[in-house]
């Protein structure tokens, strides 16, 4: 089949070639993929101590083209989005059923190819900070993938959502379109205390971010795309009146249970136009290079996504 294979030598470190086909086990479906999409830590991270020859990629959109052997999961011919921790850039992706979403039929597979980290992630962490109606809910790194899908489901679920981000000036009005009420810098300077944090920045915005925390507040740590590390002061840890009870919770996407149902409700979402798959870049599998080198330069607010031909 064909693939996007691992190449130190090429530029983006990836190239087009023939890999095997993949053998499915018994819980898997066989997906031809229509779509993929990337994300940071995929070609900041995972490219990087690969092996060559290695068929990465965790996000992508397709039909099943086999379904799995035991009877879970979709039939043949059904559209679906799929999460695993390698094989999406290929043509063909062996899926565990349980990291399978159905879609409604005639969705996009572009858009589709969008949701299963970025918006799994989202998701995920927002069920961690529990009901969102009526909470004042923060969002660091608010114009990245995940920051992008956290302001719209978080609004849709009925937050107040301030949405942080390095250039409020220049990203405000995309952040406010989205859903965010109020848009402010990294230094987070408001005064009125969040019930919830989603910060996927890491280091010093993280450490104001938790002291932002109102009492039982949550902060779900989701990634981090700052190079400085966290230095906390021993008063933050310290409970009084009005921070009493703030924790920090972390988790991985993959080896969360219920996956499938949540591709599924995210894809029902895009199909119907509730939620914006906020696509800074699509071309096909072939110019993958030039969206990987503007992924590594911070040069996409948003998700890139390759067509597979």
């Amino acid at each position: 089949m064909r693939a996007l294979l691992v190449d130190p030598a090429a530029p983006g470190g990836l190239r087009l070639g023939e890999a095997p086909d993949p053998v499915p086990a018994p819980n898997e479906a066989l997906v031809r993929v229509s779509a993929t999409s990337l994300n940071s830590g995929e070609v900041k991270g995972a490219l990087q101590g690969a092996p060559p020859g290695a068929v990465l990629g965790w996000d992508a959109a397709g039909v099943v083209e086999r379904a799995a052997a035991d009877g879970s999961g979709p039939a043949e011919g059904t559209l679906v989005v799929t999460l695993g921790l390698a094989g999406a850039w290929a043509r063909l992706r062996a899926v565990d059923t349980g990291y399978l979403g159905v879609a409604p039929e005639g969705t996009d597979p572009g858009a589709l190819s969008t949701l299963p980290v970025a918006a799994g992630s989202a998701l995920r962490a927002l069920h961690r900070l529990g009901p969102l109606l009526a909470r004042r809910i923060l969002v660091t790194g608010a114009t990245g993938g995940v920051g992008r899908f956290a302001v719209q489901l978080a609004r849709r679920g009925g937050a107040y959502v301030i949405a942080s981000t390095g250039a409020p000036d220049l990203r405000g009005d995309e952040l406010r379109a989205l859903g965010a009420h109020e848009v402010v810098d990294e230094r987070l300077d408001f005064a009125e205390p969040v019930h919830g944090v989603l910060d996927v920045v890491g280091g010093p915005v993280l450490v104001r971010a938790y002291d932002k925390l109102a009492e039982h507040g949550t902060l779900a740590s989701v990634g981090r795309s700052s190079d400085e590390r966290e230095t906390f002061l021993q008063s933050a840890f310290e409970g009084s009146r009005g921070r009493h009870n703030r924790s920090v919770t972390s988790f991985f996407l993959a080896g969360g249970q219920g996956l499938g149902p949540d591709l599924t409700w995210l894809a029902q979402q895009v199909a119907a136009g509730h939620l914006d798959p906020q696509i800074a870049w699509r071309g096909g599998w072939e110019d993958v290079a030039t969206a990987a080198q503007a992924l590594v330069g911070r040069k996409l607010h948003g998700k890139a996504v390759l067509d597979v031909s």
